[in-house]
């Protein structure tokens, strides 16, 4: 379709364009000083984090998954990573059929932070979720948030978005709640679940 034939005006765009930017800078302020204060004692930063989540969740990823799925420039995700390997967190390998790319695992002292880190999780305090509070109260439910589902699914691609619900996917199913705290199911509970 040729710029004569599109469907919207320039200030529409404009509009939208700056709407979702200034809309999406407030919120990530926000989450960000909430992400930094849920890791602060595990003295990590969130990028460090993220990494701990997608090694976590992808059991074996490249770096540069870990940066599609961090949405962080390759070198990042490498530097970021090696850190978490000097800290014992992490491994680095190659693999047989694959010597380019450098593979990131977890260490058991790795997924014993990641798990602590998940069972301190703690949503008082959390702006996010208490802006969305009374649209749950309202609801029934939390928002979808499908339209910026749609929109990432758009500029990042479907294998972004399918990481992406693996990830919440695996919270659902590994994860249950225990006295006021997220903690990860035995192999037996999760059969049985």
């Amino acid at each position: 379709m040729g710029m004569s034939e599109k469907q919207y005006s320039l200030k529409e765009a404009m509009l939208f364009t700056q709407r979702i930017g200034q809309l999406s800078k407030a919120l990530w302020k926000s989450i960000e000083k909430d992400w930094q204060q849920w890791i602060k004692p595990f003295d990590l930063n969130i990028n460090e984090h993220h990494i701990l989540w997608i090694a976590y969740h992808l059991n074996g990823a490249s770096i540069s998954d870990v940066a599609k799925f961090g949405v962080m420039h390759v070198s990042t995700a490498f530097n970021f990573s090696k850190k978490l390997e000097e800290r014992g967190l992490l491994q680095f390998s190659k693999k047989e059929n694959d010597k380019r790319n450098t593979y990131i695992q977890l260490t058991p002292e790795g997924e014993d932070i990641f798990l602590k880190i998940m069972e301190s999780y703690q949503p008082t305090g959390n702006a996010a979720f208490s802006g969305a509070l009374p649209l749950r109260e309202l609801y029934g439910k939390f928002p979808d948030i499908i339209e910026m589902m749609a929109i990432v699914r758009n500029i990042y691609g479907e294998d972004f978005m399918e990481i992406f619900e693996r990830s919440f996917q695996n919270i659902e199913t590994e994860f249950k709640e225990d006295d006021g705290k997220l903690k990860k199911m035995e192999k037996t509970e999760q059969e049985l679940s």
